[in-house]
């Protein structure tokens, strides 16, 4: 036969396929479907190992479910907008627009060099004109609907570019571009109102308990952050108010039940008591203060904690004790009520707070720990003294709340969700500024993005822009101006599984077609990055739960099952270009052939984790393939599976037919998932096992048996050679349905344990329903050395053990 040359059989079947559209879906509802979604990938120019271990995973399982008779939908698209297009405009010279699809198109050849049973027909990308006119029909939806409003904020401003920077882009406090301070500016922001749905995406995470992993389901639960306990109010001294015009602030805790500990009271630098405050305390103090509203709030997390005091004093409600207050970095503007009351001695942070700053301390729980942040009893707490402190937590607001003095409430540390940005590759916000009708939504979609900007890094290139802003209002007809922040690029992220199902032909007419929703959704498997746990998965089941909300959906969680795969590994660290420790996926494929990367990288790790990169072991893959192919002299050409009297062959016969069905097993239990996790390095090691037992007999029909099995259970991993073998002996019959032959897994053969006076002597193999008799006789013939004395009693316990008990 001919020699394996990976270059022209792959070359030969993706060309095939191509031409046969064998990876669109059907439109037959009443077949049995599968949604197959791996997280689509941000157009940068190049695939990386990353890119194809995360698609490698998602086509074994669109693979062997279309095997199986299933109606698989398996798409994909581009996250298309985004920094690195104007990052590139301003390093390369190169438009945005031009930069984006020239990349979509170099990688979308690349991905499909590796064979990836991509539905072609449902192919997107965010940046599509029609995609961008359903994306800002659901925000003005959204903001008919009240969902979406408008606020002033605190935003990370570079006042050397003149720009809006996102988290990512402040490193140490500085502009990642040219290194200048960043500074907070409060500036208008978009938010939709994710907190609406606060309660209803804690609850339905209970619905994902064994399907998505433990790990992401607790991370967004704290995410949410779903606190309960006491809101009240803390009055001024009549010095602070006279300094503040403001007579008290509200404070919530969580821990009521330690409220006779508190000794100070500490506020966030964005309160209105900071600001009233602020340009009277000491040079020293504004600078401090400034440099915390300067910081935002993750890096504020990571900073040591610091405070200034601010020499006014707020008054206990409870012992009229005057309580000094103190601006913090560690407390929040936008949480709770952006002010929290200090008890060192039973929380951590306040105990560390107070450590820096030789703060009192007054322990309230009966401990002899420092801080004790358990369960106790409550002492020097007033009436309450002597109650245990779960019970004295209720007690206490029920005390506030009887004496109208505060409530007990239910907070999120969740925020709305600050969609806008500040930069022009992105979705455009559809509203117009009326200096007579106030903000009003678009009237023609899509609005687009102009093609003649200048991107130079300064500002935001639409406010530049000369005529693009400029409108008329679509109520009054005066002259207006159109909104120029963009949508974040999570929003695209957020319904883009969505917008698959709806067939191309409807996409100019409507966003989401009911009917294929109705079938496809929701997700069957979803393969992504742990990376993704929090924000893009929390959006996309809010964006569902929003849309089912307009009725534009029935369901209410997007993904049935998650799987989010572990990071590719090189010399133990994450492959990344600054590390220099990458590895050209197109290297690999010209060198050994795609099959071999597709097998290299389902085999080197179980698909949730981290795959360390190994050279040998890629060569290992390419061997593996070169074997079978060669082996495959020795198959009989049939048009069906043979049929085997297993009654006619040798063990060494039997023990190949025995693993080529253990390997069909366990393909069976991982797609099944009778075993978690689908673990396709078991299943190779298997086929693998198998290969090696029918090498080791030589009957044709075993053989023929054995490729005819193995074929198919090697398909999802290693397609282009699985399908060239199939035809050549089989005619392409294969790739379906295989009839088990669950005999070819039973042994002619077992062992058991032989013991003289309970004490183990041997263990012997024995045929299969043997007698009682013709056992004994080959147990006493495996220990005739320890047979010392009168045999008294014979204990045979059928397949398992024989023992003699002796005189």
């Amino acid at each position: 036969m001919q020699e394996y040359n990976p270059k022209e059989i792959e070359k030969k079947w993706q060309q095939k396929w191509l031409s046969q559209g064998a990876f669109e879906w059907k439109a037959d509802s009443k077949q049995p479907k599968k949604y197959i979604l791996s997280m689509f990938p941000y157009p940068s120019g190049n695939i990386h190992m990353g890119h194809v271990r995360n698609y490698c995973i998602g086509d074994a399982m669109a693979r062997h479910y279309r095997k199986k008779g299933f109606n698989v939908l398996h798409p994909i698209g581009w996250d298309a907008f985004g920094m690195p297009a104007e990052n590139a405009a301003i390093k390369h010279g190169i438009h945005p627009k031009d930069w984006t699809y020239s990349n979509i198109a170099a990688m979308k050849k690349e991905l499909m060099s590796l064979g990836f049973s991509f539905a072609q027909e449902n192919e997107l990308a965010t940046c599509d004109e029609d995609y961008t006119h359903w994306e800002q029909k659901f925000f003005i939806d959204l903001w008919n609907a009240g969902l979406i409003y408008r606020k002033r904020a605190l935003l990370n401003w570079c006042p050397n570019d003149q720009t809006v920077l996102a988290n990512e882009q402040v490193i140490d406090g500085k502009c990642w571009r040219c290194d200048t301070e960043v500074v907070q500016k409060e500036m208008y922001q978009y938010y939709i109102k994710i907190t609406d749905f606060a309660q209803e995406l804690l609850d339905d995470l209970d619905s994902l308990e064994g399907k998505w992993p433990s790990q992401v389901l607790n991370m967004q639960r704290n995410w949410i952050g779903k606190s309960s306990g006491l809101e009240f109010e803390l009055k001024l001294t009549e010095d602070a108010m006279a300094k503040t015009n403001i007579s008290s602030l509200k404070v919530f805790t969580t821990r009521p039940d330690t409220i006779f500990g508190v000794t100070y009271c500490a506020i966030a630098p964005e309160h209105e008591i900071t600001k009233a405050m602020l340009d009277s305390l000491p040079l020293e103090s504004q600078k401090m203060i400034k440099a915390m509203q300067n910081t935002n709030a993750r890096n504020r997390a990571m900073a040591k904690k610091e405070g200034v005091a601010l020499g006014i004093e707020v008054i206990h409600p409870l012992t009229q004790e005057k309580i000094p207050l103190w601006v913090v970095n560690f407390v929040l503007g936008d949480y709770g009520c952006g002010a929290v009351m200090g008890v060192p001695a039973h929380d951590e942070r306040d105990y560390e707070f107070t450590s820096l700053y030789h703060l009192p301390i007054k322990k309230v729980i009966q401990s002899d720990e420092i801080p004790y942040c358990g369960e106790g009893e409550l002492v020097e707490s007033g009436e309450f003294s002597g109650l245990y402190n779960l019970e004295a937590k209720q007690k206490i607001i029920q005390y506030f709340q009887t004496n109208k003095m505060g409530q007990g409430i239910t907070n999120f540390k969740l925020r709305d969700w600050g969609i806008s940005r500040q930069r022009y590759w992105g979705t455009p916000i559809p509203l117009i500024h009326c200096k007579h009708c106030g903000i009003v939504a678009e009237e023609k979609l899509p609005v687009l993005l102009p093609y003649d900007v200048v991107i130079d890094g300064e500002g935001n290139p639409l406010q530049k822009h000369l005529t693009w802003g400029v409108c008329k209002c679509p109520k009054c007809g005066n002259e207006a101006k159109r909104e120029t922040d963009t949508m974040d690029t999570f929003m695209e992220s957020s319904w883009y599984f969505l917008r698959y199902s709806t067939p191309k032909a409807m996409r100019q007419t409507k966003a989401l077609d009911k009917d294929s929703l109705r079938y496809w959704l929701s997700v069957d498997e979803y393969i992504g990055g742990v990376e993704h746990a929090i924000l893009h998965l929390l959006y996309a089941r809010f964006f569902t739960k929003v849309l089912r909300s307009l009725g534009h959906l029935e369901i209410s969680e997007p993904f049935e099952h998650l799987l989010t795969q572990g990071m590719v590994l090189k010399d133990g660290a994450k492959m990344s270009k600054s590390k220099g420790n990458t590895i050209d996926p197109n290297a690999i494929i010209e060198r050994y052939g795609a099959d071999s990367a597709r097998l290299f990288v389902l085999f080197a790790a179980p698909p949730t984790k981290e795959l360390e990169w190994n050279d040998d072991a890629l060569e290992g893959a390419y061997r593996f393939i070169k074997r079978l192919w060669e082996r495959s002299k020795n198959v009989q050409p049939l048009d069906s599976q043979p049929k085997i009297d297993a009654s006619t062959l040798t063990k060494t016969e039997k023990y190949a037919r025995k693993k080529v069905y253990e390997a069909l097993k366990k393909s069976d239990e991982i797609f099944n998932k009778i075993i978690a996790g689908y673990p396709f390095n078991t299943l190779i090691s298997s086929c693998m096992e198998a290969l090696n037992a029918l090498s080791d007999q030589e009957h044709p029909l075993v053989w023929s048996e054995g490729y005819f099995v193995l074929l198919n259970i090697l398909e999802p991993v290693i397609p282009h050679v699985c399908h060239e073998l199939s035809t050549q002996y089989f005619k392409g019959s294969n790739l379906g349905e295989i009839v088990f032959d669950s005999l070819a897994l039973e042994e002619d053969m077992q062992v058991i344990v032989v013991s003289v006076n309970g004490k183990k002597r041997a263990d012997i193999e024995i045929p299969k329903g043997a007698s009682k008799e013709e056992v004994l006789g080959l147990a006493k013939k495996a220990i005739e050395k320890w047979l010392v004395g009168e045999i008294i009693k014979e204990i045979y316990v059928p397949n398992k053990l024989v023992n003699f008990v002796l005189k």
